[in-house]
């Protein structure tokens, strides 16, 4: 059976599988010793979409080493976002398990190491995983849709290809390929929040047009014309007698005189009379509300045996 990562097996798992939170990089320390063993690089899924492992970067711990972390041997606190290794007791027992490569052949002889080790560290702890055939969060296999060729493959590039009988049975070892919940148990506690949003919606509407009214108009123009007035007088000297050599008397002389006046030229013209710009100003006030939250807090009964309430807090 061939693993796939959980980003090829399901390009949205985040939000599919877990209402958009992330696996990804979530701290995995050491159960009994509370050490910092590295952190999730990704997680392995088989063809149905079941978890079989988590891919731990072991950072500066053991120099970069990563190895495969088999579902069934993990504790997830949900409030810590971090997982716990079930049977991890020390750094040598990470240094024995083999190494984990992107090109590495994850056939069902790297896998009986895998499990040989963790079966070896958790035989000398009390931890015993409860059978369930069920993957992560679900009660059943995850039948959510991703991408099938015609040919009824699926469409990601495989971790690794194996033969039917070079395929590891998960269903030989359940208690390490399935969650358990003896040890992994989460109480969820709910407090109510008070949450102020704003939206915008639309309360009236101005309508700027124009329209024309009409009036009549009356105008007084003063205008000029010129007339001829032709006078005829009697000189002072008109009894005087001339010398005909003094006199030049011609034929058909005139006089010309140019008469002018003035007409009305009436029309109309367009004025910008007024210029009217729009704009909008925003007024703002504050809106106060009060409300009653409730918020659940943790009751314990412990029938007179120890209990440690320990809250950890993310780092």
């Amino acid at each position: 059976m061939s693993l796939y990562k959980i980003e090829e097996f399901y390009p949205n798992y985040q939000q599919e599988l877990f209402d958009g939170d992330d696996i990804k990089g979530l701290d995995v320390y050491a159960d009994k010793t509370g050490e910092k063993i590295g952190s999730i690089e990704t997680a392995l899924v088989d063809q149905e979409g079941r978890f079989r492992y988590f891919v731990i970067d072991t950072g500066f711990w053991i120099f970069g080493k990563k190895v495969l972390l088999p579902v069934g041997y993990c504790q997830i606190d949900d409030q810590a976002r971090r997982i716990y290794a079930i049977g991890i007791l020390n750094k040598k027992q990470v240094e024995d398990l083999p190494e984990y490569h992107e090109n590495t052949r994850v056939n069902r002889k790297y896998e009986e190491r895998v499990i040989n080790v963790y079966r070896t560290s958790s035989a000398s702890t009390s931890v015993v995983p409860v059978d369930i055939s069920a993957p992560l969060e679900a009660s059943a296999p995850l039948d959510l849709p991703y991408p099938v060729s015609q040919s009824g493959n699926i469409n990601n590039q495989a971790v690794n290809t194996t033969s039917e009988r070079d395929t590891y049975n998960y269903q030989q070892n359940p208690s390490a390929y399935n969650l358990n919940t003896r040890d992994h148990q989460t109480l969820n506690l709910y407090e109510e929040r008070l949450v102020a949003n704003k939206k915008r919606q639309q309360t009236g509407e101005v309508v700027v047009g124009k329209h024309v009214e009409t009036e009549t108009a009356r105008v007084s123009l003063p205008l000029e014309k010129e007339r001829v007035i032709i006078e005829r007088t009697t000189p002072t000297s008109s009894g005087r007698i001339s010398s005909p050599s003094n006199i030049d008397f011609r034929k058909g002389e005139i006089t010309r005189m140019k008469v002018y006046e003035e007409t009305a030229d009436i029309h109309k013209e367009a004025f910008v009379r007024e210029e009217v710009k729009i704009r909008k100003e925003v007024e703002r006030g504050t809106v106060e509300a009060e409300e009653t939250l409730r918020r659940e807090e943790l009751d314990i009964d412990t029938n007179e045996r120890q209990v440690v309430d320990r809250r950890v807090n993310d780092q």
